[in-house]
Protein backbone atom coordinates (compact mmCIF):
# COMPACT_ATOMS: atom_id res chain seq x y z
CA UNK A 1 0.00 0.00 0.00
CA UNK A 2 1.52 3.54 -1.25
CA UNK A 3 1.48 6.03 1.23
CA UNK A 4 -0.53 9.21 0.25
CA UNK A 5 0.52 12.78 1.48
CA UNK A 6 -2.62 14.42 3.32
CA UNK A 7 -2.83 18.14 1.91
CA UNK A 8 -2.45 19.77 5.81
CA UNK A 9 -5.07 22.40 5.86
CA UNK A 10 -4.45 26.45 6.55
CA UNK A 11 -4.29 27.33 10.21
CA UNK A 12 -4.26 31.22 10.26
CA UNK A 13 -0.96 32.68 12.63
CA UNK A 14 -0.42 35.56 14.13
CA UNK A 15 1.07 36.86 10.72
CA UNK A 16 -1.62 36.28 8.73
CA UNK A 17 -3.57 40.25 8.42
CA UNK A 18 -6.81 38.59 7.69
CA UNK A 19 -6.80 37.02 11.33
CA UNK A 20 -9.13 38.53 13.57
CA UNK A 21 -9.80 37.13 16.91
CA UNK A 22 -13.34 37.47 18.36
CA UNK A 23 -14.28 38.09 21.65
CA UNK A 24 -15.50 39.96 24.02
CA UNK A 25 -13.92 41.85 27.56
CA UNK A 26 -16.64 42.79 30.09
CA UNK A 27 -16.10 44.26 33.61
CA UNK A 28 -18.28 42.43 36.51
CA UNK A 29 -20.00 45.87 38.78
CA UNK A 30 -17.73 44.72 41.72
CA UNK A 31 -14.14 44.98 39.67
CA UNK A 32 -15.68 48.91 39.17
CA UNK A 33 -16.88 49.27 42.56
CA UNK A 34 -13.66 47.98 43.53
CA UNK A 35 -11.84 50.22 41.95
CA UNK A 36 -13.99 53.87 42.80
CA UNK A 37 -13.69 52.37 46.13
CA UNK A 38 -9.74 52.54 46.65
CA UNK A 39 -10.01 56.00 44.31
CA UNK A 40 -11.97 57.36 46.84
CA UNK A 41 -9.37 56.67 49.54
CA UNK A 42 -7.22 60.07 48.25
CA UNK A 43 -10.07 62.54 48.38
CA UNK A 44 -9.73 64.78 50.76
CA UNK A 45 -12.48 66.06 52.67
CA UNK A 46 -14.16 62.66 52.19
CA UNK A 47 -14.43 60.77 55.48
CA UNK A 48 -16.66 58.01 54.78
CA UNK A 49 -18.64 55.79 51.98
CA UNK A 50 -22.12 54.68 53.83
CA UNK A 51 -21.27 51.01 54.88
CA UNK A 52 -17.48 51.44 54.83
CA UNK A 53 -14.96 53.41 56.63
CA UNK A 54 -11.59 54.25 55.19
CA UNK A 55 -8.46 53.39 57.44
CA UNK A 56 -6.51 56.45 57.05
CA UNK A 57 -7.56 58.72 59.93
CA UNK A 58 -6.62 56.30 62.57
CA UNK A 59 -4.00 54.16 61.16
CA UNK A 60 -6.74 51.14 62.29
CA UNK A 61 -8.23 48.76 59.19
CA UNK A 62 -11.78 49.42 59.39
CA UNK A 63 -13.86 47.30 57.25
CA UNK A 64 -11.14 48.13 54.20
CA UNK A 65 -11.81 44.17 53.10
CA UNK A 66 -14.66 45.20 51.27
CA UNK A 67 -13.97 48.67 49.65
CA UNK A 68 -17.00 48.05 47.61
CA UNK A 69 -19.41 48.88 50.55
CA UNK A 70 -21.61 52.13 49.66
CA UNK A 71 -20.55 52.18 46.16
CA UNK A 72 -23.70 51.48 43.65
CA UNK A 73 -22.75 51.14 39.49
CA UNK A 74 -23.63 50.49 37.10
CA UNK A 75 -21.77 48.93 34.11
CA UNK A 76 -22.65 48.87 30.89
CA UNK A 77 -20.30 47.63 27.61
CA UNK A 78 -18.84 51.35 27.13
CA UNK A 79 -19.88 53.54 30.14
CA UNK A 80 -20.47 53.40 34.14
CA UNK A 81 -22.75 54.89 36.09
CA UNK A 82 -21.98 55.55 40.28
CA UNK A 83 -24.18 55.94 42.70
CA UNK A 84 -22.61 56.70 46.26
CA UNK A 85 -23.71 57.84 49.53
CA UNK A 86 -21.07 59.69 51.82
CA UNK A 87 -20.04 61.69 55.29
CA UNK A 88 -17.88 64.25 54.43
CA UNK A 89 -15.98 66.77 56.65
CA UNK A 90 -17.07 69.65 58.68
CA UNK A 91 -15.95 72.78 57.57
CA UNK A 92 -15.09 71.44 53.99
CA UNK A 93 -16.69 72.83 50.39
CA UNK A 94 -19.10 70.22 49.78
CA UNK A 95 -19.45 70.95 45.89
CA UNK A 96 -15.35 70.96 45.85
CA UNK A 97 -15.35 67.42 47.35
CA UNK A 98 -18.10 66.24 44.62
CA UNK A 99 -15.81 67.77 41.73
CA UNK A 100 -12.93 65.45 43.12
CA UNK A 101 -15.11 62.54 43.12
CA UNK A 102 -15.80 62.64 39.73
CA UNK A 103 -12.54 63.69 38.58
CA UNK A 104 -10.76 60.71 40.57
CA UNK A 105 -13.42 58.26 39.64
CA UNK A 106 -13.66 59.18 36.15
CA UNK A 107 -9.95 59.25 35.55
CA UNK A 108 -9.34 55.69 37.47
CA UNK A 109 -11.93 53.90 35.74
CA UNK A 110 -10.91 55.27 32.11
CA UNK A 111 -7.76 54.23 33.18
CA UNK A 112 -8.05 50.62 34.19
CA UNK A 113 -10.83 50.12 31.74
CA UNK A 114 -11.39 52.33 28.82
CA UNK A 115 -14.62 52.57 30.23
CA UNK A 116 -16.65 55.99 30.30
CA UNK A 117 -18.10 57.86 33.79
CA UNK A 118 -21.32 59.13 32.57
CA UNK A 119 -22.95 59.78 35.19
CA UNK A 120 -21.74 60.12 39.38
CA UNK A 121 -24.38 60.65 41.74
CA UNK A 122 -23.18 61.86 45.80
CA UNK A 123 -25.69 62.02 48.27
CA UNK A 124 -24.23 63.11 51.37
CA UNK A 125 -25.82 61.24 54.46
CA UNK A 126 -23.82 63.30 57.04
CA UNK A 127 -20.71 66.05 58.36
CA UNK A 128 -18.54 65.40 60.99
CA UNK A 129 -15.43 66.63 62.47
CA UNK A 130 -12.36 64.28 61.92
CA UNK A 131 -12.39 63.82 65.73
CA UNK A 132 -16.03 62.57 65.35
CA UNK A 133 -15.12 60.22 62.38
CA UNK A 134 -11.85 59.12 64.53
CA UNK A 135 -14.66 58.35 67.58
CA UNK A 136 -17.24 56.73 65.48
CA UNK A 137 -13.94 54.26 64.28
CA UNK A 138 -12.85 53.38 67.63
CA UNK A 139 -16.20 52.35 68.70
CA UNK A 140 -16.63 50.38 65.51
CA UNK A 141 -13.00 48.87 66.00
CA UNK A 142 -13.43 48.05 69.36
CA UNK A 143 -17.12 46.50 69.28
CA UNK A 144 -15.72 43.94 66.41
CA UNK A 145 -12.34 43.41 68.53
CA UNK A 146 -15.30 42.31 71.09
CA UNK A 147 -17.03 40.62 69.43
CA UNK A 148 -13.86 38.29 68.01
CA UNK A 149 -12.80 37.83 71.89
CA UNK A 150 -15.24 36.72 73.39
CA UNK A 151 -15.95 34.39 70.61
CA UNK A 152 -12.40 32.86 71.06
CA UNK A 153 -13.36 32.75 74.54
CA UNK A 154 -16.25 30.90 74.59
CA UNK A 155 -15.16 29.08 71.47
CA UNK A 156 -12.15 28.04 74.27
CA UNK A 157 -14.66 27.34 76.99
CA UNK A 158 -16.17 25.01 74.90
CA UNK A 159 -13.72 23.15 73.79
CA UNK A 160 -12.20 22.87 77.08
CA UNK A 161 -16.08 21.25 78.46
CA UNK A 162 -15.45 18.71 75.18
CA UNK A 163 -12.17 17.55 76.68
CA UNK A 164 -13.51 17.39 80.32
CA UNK A 165 -16.15 14.87 78.97
CA UNK A 166 -14.11 13.00 77.17
CA UNK A 167 -11.47 12.43 79.92
CA UNK A 168 -14.17 11.72 82.09
CA UNK A 169 -15.41 8.52 79.52
CA UNK A 170 -12.24 7.41 78.92
CA UNK A 171 -11.22 6.86 82.27
CA UNK A 172 -14.35 4.78 83.20
CA UNK A 173 -14.59 0.64 83.44
CA UNK A 174 -15.34 -0.18 79.67
CA UNK A 175 -19.59 -0.71 79.91
CA UNK A 176 -19.56 -3.71 77.81
CA UNK A 177 -17.17 -7.02 77.65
Amino acid sequence: MAEQEKPVPHHPGPKDENHEIKGMLTYEDKVVQKIVGLALESVDGLLSIEGGFFSNLTGKLINTDDVTSGVDVEVGKTQVAVDLKVVTEYRKNVPDIYEKIKEVISKEVSTMTELEVVEVNVTVTDIKTKEQQKEDEVSLQDRVVNAAQTTGKFTSNQVDKVKEKVDDSTSQEPRVH
